[in-house]
């Protein structure tokens, strides 16, 4: 592997669930600005391929590759693969996620299973490609870790008690990595409320969403309903530029906190 100087010096980003949603806005958002990116994907083939064509539309370099970070050997294969192809990786942004829509009044509509799949995604999942990740972002001059975390582990608000419960516990994880990866990584995450991506179209109809966003809207003190650029514009600062930040959670909901009750 042959690499020109400027290519050396360009910074090497992954994106875990870079295929759709947030992911693939992070995605574009940093190759916009100069960053070669790599793009995770477990199901979403299409998306991945989607989001690889809007990033080298940009004039980034960019791959995609396919595994489940439940697996702690295809976060290494997903490493392995990114220094094969570029070398160095500089930033991670453990975006990829799932959940369970259950009603939160009914604690029969969870089981273990359902508790354990969550988890082993949205926490260990992280944890894992962190970890796999991190000897290499030793490397860099300018190494970050950003969580996609969710509003929902700070209100315990969202689409299951699972969910919620899964995000508290990342939100405590980013704690404890940005304490001991300092100061060679830093670590921060980001906790947004709801987002205009298809896990809302997923689960609500065209009318129903439509009513949502403008309940969420009119509750918020911005008057805005969050979008995945938002949350790729607050993941690129704290990527790239904010070199001073570690252990932050930023809250990104329009404002939605600082109402005094359950605004829904």
């Amino acid at each position: 592997m042959n690499l020109t100087a400027a290519e050396v010096g360009s910074p090497v980003a992954i994106i875990t669930g870079g295929g759709t949603g947030i992911g693939a806005a992070c995605a574009t958002a940093l190759a916009g600005k100069g960053c070669r990116i790599v793009v995770n994907y477990q199901r979403s083939q299409e998306g991945a391929n989607e989001t690889l064509a809007q990033c080298q539309d940009l004039g980034a370099e960019a791959v995609s590759v396919q595994g489940s970070i439940a697996k702690d050997k295809d976060c290494r294969s997903i490493l392995d693969e990114t220094i094969n192809t570029f070398g160095r990786v500089d930033l991670l942004v453990n975006n990829a996620g799932v959940t369970r829509f259950a009603d939160q009044k009914d604690l029969d509509a969870l089981d273990a299973a359902d508790f354990e799949h969550i988890m082993s995604v949205n926490v260990a999942g992280s944890y894992q490609m962190t970890r796999a990740a991190a000897p290499f972002l030793k490397k860099s001059d300018r190494a970050a870790v950003v969580n996609v975390s969710s509003h929902s582990g700070i209100s315990g608000i969202g689409s299951s008690m699972a969910y919620a419960a899964s995000k508290g516990a990342l939100n405590t994880m980013t704690l404890s990595l940005a304490r001991n990866l300092a100061p060679l990584i830093r670590v921060n995450a980001v906790c947004p409320g709801f987002v205009d991506t298809r896990w809302l179209s997923g689960k609500l109809s065209d009318e129903a969403l439509t009513e949502f966003r403008e309940k969420v809207s009119a509750a918020a003190p911005l008057q805005t309903f969050v979008t995945p650029a938002d949350v790729a514009d607050a993941v690129c600062w704290l990527g790239l530029q904010a070199r001073s930040v570690t252990g932050q959670l930023l809250v990104i909901d329009g404002g939605t906190h600082l109402t005094t009750a359950n605004p829904l």
